[in-house]
């Protein structure tokens, strides 16, 4: 049975743009997910909010994705495919990352996985790299992410560079979905249902 993980911030976890509650299992595009892949696959939510590609967060501890990645990834062992759907959060202001930062992060993440034994027989799992979508109008979240929806709208041509390059998939999320204008950066429940459906069909062309 193939094991995928899901490796994300707080649109893998499912905040809700409306009240930032968390959405219910089968709403959230990973549950979404695992039931269009049916029973024949197993799927491992990893979202936390906040989580960054490898910036340290100074008002938030433990969200750098990277420290968390490889004991993840081991815990979880045997995995056949990861996704990794990061890079909002790195545009907030406080990081001051340029996109080319911001996709140089995503590739130490790429590489982690490429570079440990987690796959099936000791080999590495297949990646599935996500860029996320353009930001939609900022309401509280205006100061936060200040010239972040700049750096967002670059980020998929970078990630896309990134995974020809390491010869990984690669989903561009702001092609099916897009972002809630309540809040400019959350999916609404239709938004994670067509992102579910689009990596369900991902997942199984990378896994045959």
């Amino acid at each position: 049975m193939p094991v995928v993980l899901a490796f994300g911030d707080s649109n893998t976890w499912g905040f809700s743009p409306g009240d930032g509650a968390r959405m219910a299992a089968g709403v959230r595009w990973p549950g979404v997910m695992a039931h269009a892949l049916g029973a024949g696959f197993t799927v491992i939510e990893e979202g936390l909010c906040g989580r960054t590609t490898i910036f340290d967060d100074p008002e938030e501890d433990g969200r750098n994705g990277l420290a968390y990645l490889a004991p993840c990834l081991r815990s979880h062992a045997p995995l056949d495919l990861v996704i990794l759907s990061l890079g909002c959060n790195d545009v907030k202001a406080r990081f001051a990352a340029t996109p080319e930062e911001i996709a140089a992060g995503a590739a130490r993440l790429v590489d982690c996985a490429l570079g440990l034994a987690a796959g099936p027989g000791g080999a590495p799992p297949a990646i599935l790299l996500v860029a996320p979508p353009p930001l939609a109008t900022l309401s509280g979240y205006a100061e936060m992410f200040e010239g972040g929806a700049e750096k967002a709208l670059r980020l998929p041509a970078l990630y896309q560079a990134l995974a020809a390059q390491r010869g990984i998939g690669f989903v561009a999320a702001g092609e099916f979905i897009a972002c809630s204008p309540l809040d400019g950066i959350h999916y609404a429940p239709d938004q994670h249902a067509a992102l579910g459906a689009v990596l369900a069909e991902a997942t199984r062309m990378m896994l045959g």
